[in-house]
């Protein structure tokens, strides 16, 4: 009897492994059988994803989703555009209504334990920070006893305020808005006296004024906020996708690979830019994928400085600097393991 259970424990331990691979890509067969990528994003923050006055997405994040449609078909224009508001965008991943979330989403403890839910790698460190019209005349977080907050449901922002103002003794009055057009239209008309959200987001609703010059963003940041993309439990080979394509953005610019100069790259004679151009070894082939994946991303989309400059950078509304969001080699916190 005992040999028996063994033996039907052991062919039960074979059958699960041999169906693993399986499950492992189904949403990768389910994307190349479906022909696009369907990813989450924001409906409207300067600099992140929004439409142009084409209908066409535009963004850091909606850039990151093109770097995989590159990564999974050889193109950046096969993927569908889900705009998500933040009380919804987890469930639309849980059920299967997008294949990745890219959404400035904060990778926390809770988040990615309880909501069967797995982050990429961080593509943006950020924090909370909070926002005042400059007549106010208030220059520090110090200073907003009994202010209306203006606050989104569904995001990290109502605990971190909770976590920054209670040991301060500082009581405040939080307002919350369901649709991001809401929020930031009842701070600018005054309905409330601050808006809160990360830095990054707060210069995107800033850029969007009539007067971007009459806000200021308080000196403090209340919370870390490293953003990323966000995938569904269970399923390594897509979740290897996800990441792999953010990590090609991040060793790109280190190498000094550009959307311009990727074809010369494939002469040099770094092993490890051979490997991930694909010019020699098959590491396109460990993801399901073709060898060349890693320079499509490149050729058509850039690395990530380059994603970086032309949604964020300084030249543009938003006007951020890097920061953190620097390579490691310079300071900053971008880092990729070595592709090996």
């Amino acid at each position: 009897m005992i040999s028996k259970i063994a033996t039907l424990g052991f062919l039960a331990a074979v059958a699960a492994v041999a169906a693993s691979p399986a499950s492992a890509q189904a949403t990768l067969d389910t994307v190349k059988k479906r022909g696009k990528v369907l990813c989450g994003v924001s409906p409207s923050s300067a600099g992140y994803s929004f439409a142009d006055d084409k209908g066409v997405r535009k963004g850091f994040d909606s850039d990151v989703c093109r770097a995989i449609s590159s990564a999974v078909f050889g193109a950046p224009d096969k993927v569908e555009f889900v705009p998500l508001n933040t009380n919804i965008r987890f469930q639309a991943l849980q059920s299967g209504e997008i294949d990745v979330l890219s959404r400035q989403t904060t990778m926390t403890f809770s988040r990615d334990n309880s909501l069967g839910l797995d982050f990429g790698p961080v593509v943006f460190y950020d924090g909370q920070g909070l926002m005042v019209n400059a007549k106010l005349g208030v220059k520090s977080a110090s200073e907003l006893s009994q202010a209306a907050i203006c606050l989104l449901p569904g995001t990290t922002t109502l605990q971190n305020l909770e976590d920054f103002f209670k040991p301060r003794g500082i009581k405040y009055e939080s307002v919350v808005f369901e649709d991001n057009n809401e929020w930031r239209n009842a701070f600018f008309s005054g309905r409330c006296d601050v808006i809160t959200s990360d830095r990054s987001d707060l210069a995107s609703v800033r850029a969007v004024a009539n007067d971007p010059k009459q806000f200021v963003i308080l000196p403090e940041t209340i919370s870390k906020e490293p953003l990323a993309p966000v995938v569904r439990q269970n399923d390594s080979n897509w979740k290897d996708i996800v990441s792999w394509s953010v990590y090609t953005l991040i060793a790109a610019e280190e190498y000094g690979i550009t959307q311009a100069n990727v074809d010369e790259k494939l002469q040099s004679k770094e092993p490890e830019v051979q490997r991930m151009l694909g010019v020699s070894g098959d590491l396109g082939k460990m993801l399901n994928l073709d060898n060349k994946w890693a320079y499509n991303i490149i050729k058509q989309n850039g690395n990530y400085g380059e994603f970086f400059e032309r949604n964020l950078g300084e030249s543009t509304r938003l006007g951020l600097t890097r920061g953190p969001n620097q390579l490691w080699t310079k300071g900053g916190l971008l880092y990729s393991p070595p592709f090996r």
